[in-house]
This record gives C-alpha cells, sequence and structure tokens, in this order.
C-alpha cells in the first residue's frame, strides 16, 4: 500500500464506488502481515514514503519470495536487493516482468507504470569501474523510487580530466551519489565542483591498507567539501534511498 494508492481508496469509498467491506478487506492486512519467518511491514510506504525493501542477504530463496508474495499481493512494487545468481533465477522463474539487474545484484517486481516523483535527475558518479556495482545499486534504488537517473562511469582523480570533461553534467544534477574506493577522494573533488548535495559511497575496492572500504571511509568523513554526507561502505541502496527523497523535496 502506498499512500497514492490509500488516497484513491478512500476517494472510491467517499464516492460510493467501492464498498466499506471491500475497503476493509483490503485495508486488513495492514500495518503488516505475518508470513512466517517475517512480518511484512506494508505501512511503510505510507508511513516513511518509501516502501520496504529485501535485503537478500542471508535469506533464503523461500522467504525472499514470500516476502515479494506478501507485497504484491499488497499492491506494492517489490525491490529485492544483494541477489545471488541462483536468487535472481528464482525470482525470475516466480514472478513474469520481473526486471533483473545482474550488475547491481537487484531485481525490481513492478506494480505497474513506474510513476515519476523526482523533482531533477540523480546523478551517479564512479571513480572506477570496480566501484560500478555499488553505484548500479543506488541507481537501480534511486530509479524504483521514481527518479530519473544519469551515469557517469570511471571518472576518478587518477585522470581528473575525465570528470572536468562533464561538468555541466554534475552541474544539471539535483543530487549526485559519488562511489569511491581506494582513498575516496573523488566526492570531495564533485563536492568542490557543485552547490548540489553529494552522497559519498565508500565501496571496499582497493588493496591491503584500504581496509575493505575503511579508508575511503574515513577520507569521505574527513571531507572539506561541507556538502558531502556518507553512508556506510557499500551502501549502494541507502545512498540511492536517500538520493530520491532529497529529489522529492
Amino acid at each position: 500500500m502506498t499512500g497514492d494508492r490509500l488516497k484513491v481508496l478512500l476517494s472510491a469509498v467517499a464516492g460510493g464506488d467501492v464498498s466499506v467491506d471491500e475497503a476493509f478487506e483490503r485495508l486488513r492486512r495492514l500495518p503488516y502481515e505475518n508470513v512466517g519467518d517475517a512480518r511484512v511491514d506494508h505501512h511503510r510506504g505510507i508511513r516513511q514514503g518509501v516502501p520496504e525493501v529485501i535485503f537478500g542477504e542471508g535469506k533464503t530463496t523461500e522467504q525472499i519470495l514470500a516476502i515479494a508474495r506478501s507485497m504484491r499481493r499488497a499492491g506494492t512494487g517489490v525491490l529485492i536487493t544483494r541477489l545471488t545468481e541462483e536468487k535472481i533465477r528464482a525470482v525470475r522463474r516466480a514472478f513474469r516482468g520481473a526486471q533483473v539487474h545482474p550488475k547491481a545484484r537487484c531485481a525490481v517486481i513492478p506494480s505497474g507504470k513506474r510513476e515519476p516523483r523526482g523533482k531533477g535527475i540523480v546523478l551517479i558518479v564512479t571513480a572506477g569501474t570496480s566501484d560500478i556495482p555499488v553505484a548500479e545499486e543506488a541507481a537501480v534504488t534511486a530509479e524504483f523510487l521514481g527518479s530519473a537517473v544519469e551515469r557517469l562511469y570511471d571518472v576518478g582523480v587518477a585522470g581528473i580530466h575525465r570528470l572536468l570533461l562533464k561538468e555541466e553534467l554534475l552541474r544539471k544534477a539535483r543530487v549526485i551519489v559519488v562511489a569511491a574506493g581506494m582513498e575516496g577522494a573523488l566526492a570531495s573533488v564533485v563536492g568542490g565542483l557543485t552547490d548540489k548535495p553529494v552522497i559519498a559511497v565508500p565501496t571496499s575496492v582497493g588493496y591491503g591498507a584500504s581496509f575493505g572500504g575503511v579508508a575511503a571511509l574515513l577520507g569521505m568523513l574527513n571531507s572539506c567539501a561541507p556538502t558531502v554526507a556518507v553512508v556506510n561502505i557499500d551502501n549502494g541502496f541507502g545512498a540511492g534511498v536517500l538520493a530520491s527523497v532529497i529529489d522529492r523535496l
């Protein structure tokens, strides 16, 4: 259930097109539904503006499919993150029309035509090609939530001219997500080139002293660009959600 769907339903009841009993049946699964190991939060889209998303890592295929079926019965689209190839195949078999995104390790089960909800462009930027999986998770998430997304990949500081040649794209964006590993310097550079909010995503890309993304995390947290905010290591999903929410404001 989404806020827009709830308003439509209430308007239909007020207009006499839907009976009170029928509306009650549609709403009876709110605020959550117990599907065995999970309690699916159908009310989250109304409460937070962002529906529940299935984190696929650590869940069995059966648990993922049960939660997804519950969400589809409630009329919402479904985003599933951190899927293995085996789980992606299972989702594709179980849901006709499921859209899979192997680079992002995500799958989307749409509820219908996607309605634009943003006011501009969410620009996803990576320092290197190795950062693309995390960046794609952010991109797929923002698109799922109704934002228009553009991508600018492999423009890290080792070849900074690649970024400077795209400065117009930076200025055009409403919010920018920067995914970078190694020392994480790209977020500060982007923050220094634009007045738009920059969401920095440290990735676990790098050699030994990168400490699995901790070096990039600390570098981004210590950025001298005041418009840079930081999410957790490899948290493309969180960056995509935050970017989409900012894009709606």
